[in-house]
């Protein structure tokens, strides 16, 4: 896992509330990934799928 530091520049937060069972399904999808991602990396990692889907 890379290490945590300064984040990049051209980013900003984003704070998002979710029911706990999001939370816990997010949690499962976590799992089956072979680098087992952060939390907010996995929602990054979905977001940009579903955007590159709606590109099609």
């Amino acid at each position: 896992m890379k290490s945590r530091g300064r984040p990049k520049v051209d980013t900003h937060p984003v704070m998002v509330r979710m029911p706990a069972e999001l939370i816990e399904q997010l949690d499962e999808i976590r799992r089956t990934e072979a680098d087992l991602p952060s939390r907010p990396e996995l929602i990054r990692r979905i977001v940009e799928d579903w955007m590159l889907d709606r590109q099609k």
